[in-house]
């Protein structure tokens, strides 16, 4: 489905990189597509969440080539765009940018989030946008580190690595989704880091940072968690039944 040329052009996009394997879930297809509720997979609660936050936005979604797992049913908007993944995430980012590039001007901002983080706040994700049409640098969603950081020395003796130091946690933050840009220098700085050093590219933020920019940290919940291995997705649905419960109870007369 792509998106009908009538359709108004939005000032905000979500861009939804989901052409990964998961191989580390272990499981027997991407983990996009497991079971996060009844009927409903990571894939379609993340969708769901993000069109109740921001409604109004557009999106572009990324997916393999040869998926054989997506349904269009699964995505709520009537129209929206479809972009072919590449072989890593900021490939693929990078075409759903260039796909959004044919519809969207220069400074529409993107929102672009992990089809893997179902838990994000919708408040998180609308105080994101607040901060993001601040600054040409853009903003990410991000929480300070809490844990005792350990830097580990890899051992040629035993299996486990060692620990060298412990690294300060001042002013250490965690790295979240969604992370917003305008939509041409997300572009620029991902097309030149690329090029450059496509090793440090490990989020869009990362490419911001490597042209000079300094995006703006927001600070957002930390159950805003990644779907990564198995222990996360169990993880997810208890997470994601009890904010239901406790908005059903809401909603129930006294």
């Amino acid at each position: 489905m792509t998106l009908s040329a009538s359709a108004p052009v939005a000032r905000v996009w979500y861009l939804v990189p989901a052409a990964g394997v998961g191989s580390r879930m272990q499981a027997d297809r991407p983990k996009q597509y497991l079971e996060l509720a009844p009927d409903c997979c990571v894939l379609e609660a993340t969708l769901a969440t993000l069109q109740r936050a921001l409604p109004e936005a557009g999106l572009c979604l990324v997916l393999g080539a040869d998926d054989d797992y997506f349904l269009p049913s699964m995505v709520p908007w009537q129209d929206w765009l479809r972009a072919d993944g590449g072989s890593e995430r900021a490939d693929s980012v990078l075409s759903g940018l260039e796909c959004l590039s044919e519809v969207a001007s220069e400074d529409d901002l993107v929102l672009v989030h992990d089809v893997a983080r179902p838990c994000v706040r919708e408040e998180d994700i609308r105080a994101l946008v607040a901060a993001a049409r601040e600054t040409r640098d853009g903003a990410i969603l991000a929480a300070p580190a809490s844990d005792t950081m350990k830097r580990a020395v890899v051992s040629t003796v035993v299996e486990s690595p060692h620990i060298s130091h412990t690294e300060s946690r001042e002013n250490l933050w965690h790295a979240l989704t969604p992370q917003a840009f305008s939509l041409g220098v997300l572009r620029t700085a991902l097309r030149d880091a690329l090029s450059t050093n496509p090793s440090f590219i490990t989020d869009e933020a990362s490419a911001l940072e490597a042209c000079g920019r300094s995006p703006l940290l927001v600070a957002g919940a930390r159950d805003n968690l990644k779907i990564t291995h198995p222990e996360d997705l169990a993880m997810a649905r208890l997470l994601l039944a009890a904010r239901e419960a406790l908005a059903n109870s809401s909603r129930t007369p006294a």
